[in-house]
C-alpha cells in the first residue's frame, strides 16, 4: 500500500491472537486497490497486518485503553519513551517488575504520565512470563515474572521506525466500540476484523487481554455491523 515498506515497521508487542505468522495467508485474500482508499482495524492488538501494509491513511482502534496509549505514545512521544525504558532496563528484577506490575492497583498510578504508562506495559509486557498481556477481571496487569535471561525490553530502532511510519502518514488511534470504530467506513475503503476469540462457555466471556470480554452477543452484533458496511461497498 506504500511504494517501499520500512522493515523495522513491525509488532513492537506480543499480543494474544497475533496474526503476525499468518500474513503470508492472509495477503493472498486482501482486495488489490487497498492502497487508494483508507484502512480500518476495530480490534487492533498488536497491529502486525497495519506494520505490513503500512498503509498510507489508516483508522485503528482497540478497546483496551493501556493498549492504545502504547500507540499513541510511540507517535507523539518516542524519545521519551526510550527513556524510561531505558531506565526499566537497566532496573530489570523480579522485585522491580513486581513493584511496576501492581502500580495500577495504587492510587498514584493516576498521576503516570501517557509515557510512563506505555513504557510500563511494554517493560511488562517483555519480561512476563509468555510475554503476554493480561489482566484480571478489575483491568489489573496479573502476570507473573517470566525470568528471561536477556529480555528484548528495548529495540530503538523498531520504536523509531514506527514512530516515522505514524508521523510519514495519517494514522488515527481510537479507544472505542467497533462499531463506533467503523462508522466513517466509506465505498471501498477496507476493513480488517480479527475480533477477539469466542469464549469457550458463557461464564468465561472474559477474554484476559480486555476486562469488556467478548461473548456471543458481541459475535451477534460484529456479523450486523460486517452485513452494514458490506452494504455500503467495503471490502471486509
Amino acid at each position: 500500500m506504500t511504494v517501499q515498506k520500512n522493515p523495522l515497521v513491525k509488532p513492537f508487542l506480543k499480543w494474544a491472537g497475533g496474526k503476525r505468522q499468518l500474513l503470508p495467508e492472509i495477503l493472498k485474500y486482501l482486495p488489490k486497490n487497498i492502497g487508494k482508499t483508507t484502512y480500518f482495524e476495530p480490534f487492533l492488538g498488536g497491529g502486525a497486518l497495519l506494520f505490513e501494509l503500512q498503509p498510507k491513511q489508516a483508522i485503528v482502534n482497540d478497546s483496551n485503553r493501556e493498549l492504545i496509549n502504547c500507540y499513541q505514545v510511540i507517535k507523539d512521544d518516542v524519545e521519551e519513551l526510550i527513556e524510561i525504558l531505558k531506565l526499566h532496563k537497566a532496573r530489570n528484577s523480579k522485585e522491580y517488575y513486581d513493584d511496576l506490575r501492581e502500580m495500577d492497583r495504587l492510587k498514584q498510578y493516576n498521576k503516570f504520565s501517557k509515557a510512563e504508562k506505555a513504557a510500563r506495559i511494554i517493560y511488562l509486557n517483555k519480561t512476563c512470563y509468555n510475554g503476554l498481556f493480561r489482566v484480571n477481571s478489575k483491568g489489573q496487569f496479573n502476570v507473573p515474572f517470566g525470568s528471561y535471561k536477556n529480555p528484548n525490553i528495548l529495540d530503538e530502532a523498531v520504536l523509531r521506525g514506527v514512530n516515522n511510519y505514524f508521523n510519514q502518514n495519517t494514522v488515527t488511534f481510537l479507544n472505542r466500540d467497533f462499531a463506533e470504530a467503523v462508522k466513517d467506513a466509506k465505498k471501498g475503503d477496507f476493513i480488517y476484523f480479527d475480533p477477539p476469540y469466542d469464549p469457550v462457555s458463557n461464564t468465561a466471556s472474559f477474554t484476559g487481554y480486555d476486562v469488556n470480554g467478548f461473548n456471543q452477543n458481541e459475535q451477534k452484533r460484529l456479523k450486523q455491523v460486517v452485513d452494514e458496511l458490506t452494504e455500503k461497498g467495503c471490502n471486509v
